[in-house]
C-alpha cells in the first residue's frame, strides 16, 4: 500500500477494494444510465457504494463521491 503521510490511520476503521473490470463496468453505466460522464475514481467509488448496499437491507445510506470527469479517459479504452 502507498503511504500516505497526511492521513491519520486511527481514523480509518477499514476500506474496500475494487478490480478493474468492475470499476470499468460501473463507469460505463454510470454513463448509459444515469448520464454522468466520470472517470476512474468516481467508478472506483460508486462501485465501492453499490458492494456496501449489496448485503444491506435498505436500512443503511451511502454517499459516493463524484471526483473526476471522464475527459482525459476519451483517448484509453475505458469510453470506447
Amino acid at each position: 500500500m502507498n503511504e500516505l503521510p497526511l492521513l491519520d490511520r486511527s481514523l480509518v476503521d477499514g476500506y474496500l477494494t475494487v478490480d478493474d473490470e468492475t470499476v470499468i463496468r460501473t463507469t460505463r453505466l454510470l454513463a448509459q444510465l444515469e448520464g454522468v460522464f466520470a472517470g476512474f475514481s468516481t467508478g472506483a467509488n460508486v462501485a465501492a457504494a453499490l458492494d456496501l448496499l449489496e448485503g444491506s437491507d435498505g436500512s443503511i445510506s451511502v454517499a459516493a463521491l463524484a471526483c473526476d470527469s471522464g475527459l482525459k479517459y476519451l483517448s484509453t479504452d475505458l469510453y470506447s
